[in-house]
């Protein structure tokens, strides 16, 4: 369970320092977007000391490096230098096709081969052949534990314009999170590219949660506050869904499936997701209203 997944450029120490202090449920380092062309190789041999000094501060969550994109010029050393450091999981950028989780579940294999702890994939789908092909490439291999959308280069791929109200990808940012349900992993929800702008944060990470999304991309550590907020079941909720299921429960001694609570119709379905929140609540150890 993914809320929030927190991004630094590879090349800021300054920044990647910070993540034990944020709350973030997982890290990404970030080699591809984040680190500029001329200082790609020297982050990469500086990310052995990186990944130490936050496994030093016994950093809480699962830590990745988002690699530059497959068949790309930095493509093999990324991969290289990243599967020689005590790291969770690699992010795949642009991601359009499922031979190419196979390509990177081959060289997470050879690594593997040499005594290195196998590591997750996380692909990102980021353009029209992405989104097309996501249902296939979401199911292609047991390693890739989650997918996120990519909006801002989806976009410029279909040489859209962004807005605020996100119309223009709602198609596939749905898509992303069907294909991930029907898989059954983790989707994380576009990024927000304006750091100051807290209300449309709320507004998109709201949207992507009611879609289905599991959590949200991260710039900032105030953005992984919002998402961990957001991404977790209130207390109200809580409060309901225990309400809810205690009555199920209490039908069901009786031999009643189906009933009114509280106005609304119940069966099997509604108290699947009842039980679910009851989970989220656990996981994220939030009380109830009336525990609070």
């Amino acid at each position: 369970m993914i809320r929030s997944l927190l991004f630094a450029p590879a090349n800021r120490s300054d920044l990647i320092a910070k993540f034990p202090r944020t709350g973030a449920d997982r890290f990404v380092i970030d080699l591809e977007d984040g680190t500029p062309l001329n200082e790609k190789a020297n982050a990469r041999v500086a990310l052995p000391s990186l990944v130490a000094g936050l496994r030093a501060q016994n950093i809480q969550g699962e830590l990745y490096v988002r690699l530059n994109e497959p068949g790309g010029p930095f493509f093999s050393d990324d991969i290289s230098a990243v599967l020689a450091t005590d790291i969770d999981g690699v992010v795949v950028p642009k991601m359009e096709h499922a031979s190419q989780i196979v390509q990177v579940v081959q060289a997470i294999e050879r690594a593997a081969g040499n005594g290195r702890r196998p590591v997750v994939i996380m692909a990102g789908i980021e353009s029209a052949q992405g989104v097309a092909a996501v249902e296939t490439l979401a199911a292609a291999h047991p390693l890739l534990t989650s997918l996120y959308f990519g909006a801002e280069d989806f976009i410029n791929d279909m040489m859209g314009r962004r807005t605020q109200s996100g119309t223009e990808v709602l198609f596939a940012r749905s898509k992303v999170i069907l294909a991930a349900k029907l898989a059954q992993i983790v989707a994380l929800d576009q990024v927000v590219a304006d750091l100051r702008d807290d209300a449309q944060y709320r507004r998109d990470a709201a949207l992507g949660r009611d879609l289905g999304y599991d959590g949200k991309m991260c710039l900032t550590p105030n953005q992984v506050v919002m998402a961990n907020e957001i991404f977790s079941p209130t207390k109200a909720e809580a409060e309901y869904a225990r309400r809810l299921v205690a009555a199920y429960e209490r039908a069901a001694a009786r031999g009643v499936g189906t009933f009114d609570f509280e106005g609304k119709f119940v069966d099997a379905p509604i108290l699947k997701k009842a039980r679910g929140v009851l989970h989220l609540a656990e996981r994220y150890g939030i009380s109830s209203a009336t525990d609070a």
